[in-house]
C-alpha cells in the first residue's frame, strides 16, 4: 500500500531508538523526509547513519536536544521551523510506589512526557493550519486508560497527553489538519527489554519467563499476552500520520493488544 508520504517532512521526537526509531524507519521507507532526535549528538548521528544504511533513504537528518531543557527545545524549534507531520514520542517512564514519588519526580514526568509535545505542538500547528494540512500524533500509552498501580505518575501523563491531543483537534474543524493519540501496549522498546532483562538476571529466570510471568500477573487481561514489537507501533503511527487517515481526527487509537478492556 502507497501511503502517499513522499512529498511529506516529519519531525519524531524520542527517536534514535525503540518506538521512535522504528517510526522513522517506516516513514523512511516511504519515502517521506525524517528528523529525527536524541539527548546527544552522538546517538543522533550513529541513528542516521544506521537509518540511511537501512532504508536506502537518504532524507534523513537529525538534531540533538533534551526535552527537561526549554532553552535545547527552543533551540531545537529554531532550527526546524516547518513539517508536515509531528510525532510526539519522546518520554520517560520508571516503575515506583506511590508514596515514594516526591514532587520533583511529578513535575519531571510531566515536563518531559507532556511539555514536550505542548512545545512542539504550539509551534508547529498554527503553520499546519496556514497551509492546511498537517498531522501531529502524541505517543500516549494503555496506561493513559488503564493507569498502572505501579507507576501512577507516568499514567497520569499519559492520560494529559489524550487531553490535549483531543482539545488541539477541536482546533482543526472544517482544515486538513488532523490530531491523534496513539495508545500502545506493552512494548519491548529498549528501556524495557533492558528492565525485562535485568529482572530476568535478578529472578535467576529467563526473558521469556518473565515476561509471561508479567503478563500473567501484571497485565491479565491483554488478549495477545507477550509484548508488541515497536515495528507493530509503527506502522499504526505512520499510517495515521498518512493522508490515507484522512477520516480519522481528535481518536485515541489502540495498538495495546487487546489490555483495556472497554469497547470505547
Amino acid at each position: 500500500m502507497d501511503l502517499k508520504l513522499a512529498d511529506k517532512k516529519a519531525f519524531i521526537s524520542g527517536s534514535t531508538a525503540g518506538i521512535g526509531y522504528a517510526i522513522a524507519e517506516r516513514f523512511l521507507k516511504e519515502g517521506a523526509e525524517v528528523i529525527i532526535n536524541g539527548r546527544s549528538q552522538e546517538s543522533v548521528d550513529a541513528a542516521v547513519q544506521t537509518l540511511k544504511s537501512s532504508t536506502g533513504n537518504d532524507k534523513v537528518s537529525g538534531v540533538a536536544a533534551d526535552f527537561s531543557k526549554v532553552a535545547e527545545v527552543n533551540q531545537l524549534l529554531e532550527a526546524i521551523p516547518e513539517v508536515d507531520i509531528l510525532i510526539n514520542n519522546a518520554g520517560i517512564f520508571e516503575p515506583k510506589a506511590f508514596t515514594e514519588i516526591p514532587d520533583e519526580d511529578w513535575f519531571r514526568f510531566f515536563e518531559i512526557n507532556v511539555m514536550s509535545g505542548v512545545r512542539l505542538a504550539r509551534h508547529y500547528f498554527p503553520k499546519m493550519l496556514e497551509k492546511n494540512w498537517g498531522r501531529i500524533i502524541f505517543i500516549s500509552s494503555e496506561s493513559g486508560v488503564f493507569i498502572p498501580d505501579e507507576m501512577i505518575h507516568y499514567g497520569m501523563t499519559k492520560t494529559a497527553q489524550i487531553s490535549v491531543s483531543r482539545g488541539l483537534a477541536e482546533l482543526t474543524k472544517g482544515t486538513n489538519v488532523t490530531v491523534n493519540t496513539i495508545l500502545p501496549g506493552p512494548t519491548k522498546s529498549r528501556g524495557v527489554g533492558d528492565f525485562i532483562e535485568d529482572l530476568a538476571n535478578s529472578n535467576n529466570s529467563s526473558v521469556e519467563g518473565v515476561e509471561k510471568e508479567f503478563f500473567k500477573t501484571m497485565r491479565p487481561t491483554s488478549l495477545i499476552q507477550r509484548f508488541a514489537s515497536v515495528e507493530e507501533v509503527a506502522d499504526t503511527v505512520v499510517y495515521f500520520s498518512s493522508p490515507l487517515a484522512s477520516a480519522t481526527n481528535g481518536a485515541a487509537i489502540r495498538a495495546e493488544g487487546g489490555l483495556v478492556k472497554s469497547i470505547l
